[in-house]
C-alpha cells in the first residue's frame, strides 16, 4: 500500500551501509510497502546516492542528541545519544502506518504482516523482557504524538539515555495492557540472545524473520574474505550468529558493494571485503592475545570465538594433536 512504509535511520556512513543491506533484504523478500530512510546531514554523497537507489524516500533530518552522558555511561554506549533522532519517524504523516527497523537489522523473510498490528507493537527486549526492544516497532505517524514524545523527553528524559528508554516510558502500558502488541521474538531476534538460551534458538531459530545485530560489534565492523567466507576483526566478541553474519555479508558484498563502487568512482573507499593475504589466521592472532583464563571466561559466558580459535575445525585440530 502506498501509504504504508518501512522506515530506518542512519546518522553516519557505517549505519548507512547497514540501511542499504536492510533495504535490499526487504526488496529481496518482495515487500509491497514503501521504503524510507531517515539520514543525518553528514552522510556522504556516494552513500546518499546508493540509498536513493534502494529506498523510495530518503529524508535528511536533524540529529537529536539526548546529551544524557550519565545514563549512556551506565550502558557503556555513549554513541546511543543520537538515536533520539529516531523520534523524527513520527513526522512522516504522509504514511498512515509504518514499521521502524534499526539499520543493524536484517530481514530473513517477508514481514508485511506486521502492518496488521497496531501502535505501539514491538518484541520484548532480551535484557529486560518487560521492556520492548525499539529496534523493530509498528507505529502510526502523528505530529501530535511527535510533540508529546519531545515533551516527554524534556520532562522525564530517558532511563537508559537512548530512544528505547524514552519509548518504553512513553508507551508504558506495553508490558501489561494488550498482548496483541507483543511481537513474537522471531520478528526481532537478538543476535546476542542466541547464546543466553541456546536450546530455544535451536528449537525456534529457523523460524526467525528478522535478526538484530545488537551490541557494539556490527556486521560492518568486520572485514570479510568473500572467497574463503571468513571474517576478521572482533570475532571473539560473539556478537552475532555466524550464519546470520554470513547472510549479511553475502548480501552486502554481492548487491551493495558494486553500487558503492559505481558511486565512489575513482574515490578510494574501504568496502570491508578483502582478500586474505596473511599467512597468520585471525584465530591464531586472537589466540596469541588472549590468556587461557580470559578464554575460559568467554566460554562460560557463552561467547566462544566460533569463527576463529574456537571454530569446529580448530577444536578438531587440537583434539587430533592431543590424541597423537
Amino acid at each position: 500500500m502506498a501509504d504504508q512504509a518501512f522506515v530506518t535511520l542512519a546518522t553516519n556512513d557505517s549505519y548507512a551501509r547497514g540501511a542499504m543491506v536492510l533495504g535490499k533484504s526487504l526488496r529481496n523478500h518482495k515487500t509491497s510497502k514503501k521504503l524510507v530512510a531517515l539520514i543525518g546531514p553528514q552522510i556522504s554523497e556516494p552513500c546518499q546516492a546508493v540509498l536513493k537507489l534502494i529506498f523510495d524516500e530518503v529524508k535528511v533530518v536533524d540529529v537529536l542528541d539526548s546529551g544524557d552522558v550519565a545514563h549512556l555511561a551506565m550502558m557503556n554506549r555513549p554513541d546511543l545519544g543520537v538515536t533520539f533522532t529516531k523520534l523524527h519517524c513520527w513526522t512522516l504523516t504522509h504514511y498512515s502506518k509504518c514499521v521502524f527497523m534499526d539499520a543493524d537489522t536484517l530481514v530473513l523473510s517477508n514481514i508485511d504482516d506486521l502492518f496488521e498490528r497496531e501502535e505501539l507493537s514491538a518484541a520484548p527486549d532480551p535484557g529486560w523482557p518487560d521492556c520492548f526492544n525499539s529496534g523493530v516497532f509498528v507505529f502510526c505517524p502523528s505530529l501530535e504524538t511527535h510533540g508529546k514524545l519531545l515533551q516527554y523527553c524534556t520532562e522525564h528524559g530517558s532511563f537508559d539515555g537512548g530512544d528505547q528508554g524514552v519509548l518504553n516510558g512513553f508507551f508504558s502500558t506495553w508490558a501489561t495492557a494488550d498482548i496483541s502488541k507483543h511481537l513474537p521474538f522471531i520478528y526481532n531476534l537478538s543476535s546476542i540472545a542466541i547464546y543466553t538460551y541456546l536450546p530455544a534458538f535451536k528449537q525456534f531459530g529457523s523460524n526467525a524473520k528478522v535478526v538484530h545485530f545488537l551490541g557494539k560489534t556490527k556486521p560492518w565492523s568486520y572485514t570479510y574474505d568473500a572467497k574463503a567466507k571468513q571474517f576478521k576483526g572482533g570475532v571473539s566478541e560473539a556478537s552475532a550468529h555466524p550464519t546470520f553474519l554470513l547472510d549479511w555479508w553475502t548480501l552486502f558484498s554481492s548487491a551493495v558493494v558494486p553500487m558503492l563502487q559505481e558511486q565512489y568512482g575513482d574515490q578510494p573507499f574501504h568496502s570491508g571485503c578483502v582478500k586474505d593475504e596473511s599467512s597468520t589466521s585471525a584465530a591464531e592472532e586472537t589466540e596469541s592475545q588472549m590468556s587461557s583464563e580470559d578464554r575460559k571466561k568467554k566460554w562460560e559466558q557463552g561467547q566462544a570465538d566460533y569463527m576463529g580459535m574456537d571454530s569446529f575445525d580448530n577444536i578438531k585440530k587440537k583434539l587430533d594433536s592431543f590424541l597423537k
